[in-house]
């Protein structure tokens, strides 16, 4: 039963995030991606101390964003890029941007467990699992929020992926905010 419980906790934070992700009317601003990720890897530190991870960071831009947002979708490809590994397994995690014809792409890229390329737009729907809630934890939205911040931003995501070799995760963001934010 409390297991239970805990599980419906998770989920209703989560759809709270979704919800958030959706509603949220914080205006752009400047925000230097590499403090973004820095406090995510803060937040993330227990996580990557325990799995004795390895995650590698490029130089970042500073894009128009939503800075609660932007921390927020690398918080969950991140944590997915650590969680999504083989038992045992030491997770490599590279992150990485650049900016390119006012497009920023972003790449969050792992060595963990993978999935068939087939699903690569199913896993952006949400309580879309590939893997049973006993294997892996989680709720399925964490993908679908990630839709959701690139959706507002004017952006898209996409992963690429085979089974036993990794995930890679791109991201592309205008690097300047022209339009106000959507709120879908």
């Amino acid at each position: 039963m409390q297991n239970a419980s805990a599980r419906m906790q998770r989920l209703i934070n989560d759809l709270l995030t979704y919800s958030r992700a959706i509603r949220s009317s914080e205006p752009f601003a400047p925000v230097d991606l590499n403090i973004a990720v820095k406090e995510v890897l803060s937040d993330l530190e227990v996580r990557i101390e325990r799995s004795k991870a390895v995650v590698e960071v490029g130089e970042l831009p500073t894009i128009d964003a939503d800075q609660t947002q932007v921390r927020q979708l690398f918080q969950n490809l991140i944590g997915n890029a650590l969680k999504f590994q083989a038992p045992g397994a030491k997770p490599v995690v590279k992150v990485s941007g650049k900016i390119s014809d006012g497009i920023c792409e972003l790449t969050v890229e792992d060595n963990g467990i993978g999935f068939e390329e087939q699903y690569s737009e199913r896993i952006f729907a949400v309580f879309q699992r590939l893997h049973g809630r006993t294997e892996y934890e989680g709720t399925g939205v964490g993908l679908a929020v990630c839709r959701k911040i690139t959706d507002r931003h004017g952006g898209k995501i996409s992963a690429r992926s085979k089974v036993g070799e990794g995930s890679t995760f791109t991201v592309s963001l205008p690097e300047k905010q022209h339009l106000p934010p959507q709120t879908s």
